[in-house]
């Protein structure tokens, strides 16, 4: 497989670290992009934001209409359907952006994993599938889609996690949000979550909490 289309945005000219950081359903790498300054992380530590574009695809719950996605969404429910397999193509393409930067000289312990709504869901399957310990994962306005079939690494059984999630949210209820929690204390994974008074979206003061996880990942 070849690598997708992605933004690079990086703190200075000799990243240490990276981010991989997947939008959600309709849009693109551009979306997440403009945080980075916001995050006013330490300038001496190089990082590199990579922000991946999604491929177009028709969408069931839109009518079918095409536009950047990671999967195929069957339905709205609370117990949603989603198209499994084409979550997996997604992961393994993530897969290919976490090797390439190890490629450049990276530590996988460096590479942290971020995703919103859909994004987050091939996020969660990549940090606990990946065969190498990474950094850091967090969870926005998502859900573990694949919870039930995951095969979870040993190598990221103390993975730190953050999920965040608005209390309003009516596109991914924040109960998907709490159950991906619970889901991951019983198996006795290290997680932090954040609500915050807003819908499908992101506010202030979650910006600064992202920062605040991203220095706990790498350990700033």
């Amino acid at each position: 497989m070849s690598l997708l289309p992605a933004i690079e945005v990086e703190t200075n000219s000799a990243p240490e670290a990276a981010v991989i950081w997947l939008h959600g359903l309709g849009a693109d790498g551009y979306d997440f992009a403009p945080i980075v300054p916001e995050l006013q992380l330490p300038p001496d530590m190089g990082i590199r934001f990579i922000f991946p574009h999604a491929p177009a695809m028709a969408v069931t719950v839109n009518n079918g209409y095409v536009m950047p996605a990671w999967f195929d969404i069957l339905e709205m429910a609370i117990d949603r359907k989603v198209d499994t397999a084409q979550l997996l193509v997604s992961a393994a393409k993530i897969s290919q952006f976490v090797e390439r930067e190890r490629q450049r000289g990276i530590d996988s312990r460096r590479i942290v994993l971020a995703g919103f709504s859909q994004g987050g869901a091939v996020a969660y399957q990549v940090g606990l599938s990946y065969p190498e310990p990474l950094g850091g994962l967090l969870a926005m306005s998502t859900y573990f889609a694949t919870s039930d079939s995951i095969a979870l690494s040993a190598a990221n059984r103390a993975l730190p996690i953050e999920i965040h999630h608005g209390t309003h949210d009516p596109v991914v209820p924040m109960a998907l949000g709490h159950r991906a929690d619970e889901y991951l204390r019983e198996r006795g994974y290290d997680v932090v979550f954040r609500s915050y008074p807003m819908d499908h979206a992101v506010c202030p003061e979650q910006i600064g909490h992202t920062a605040e996880a991203l220095r706990r990942f790498f350990g700033l």
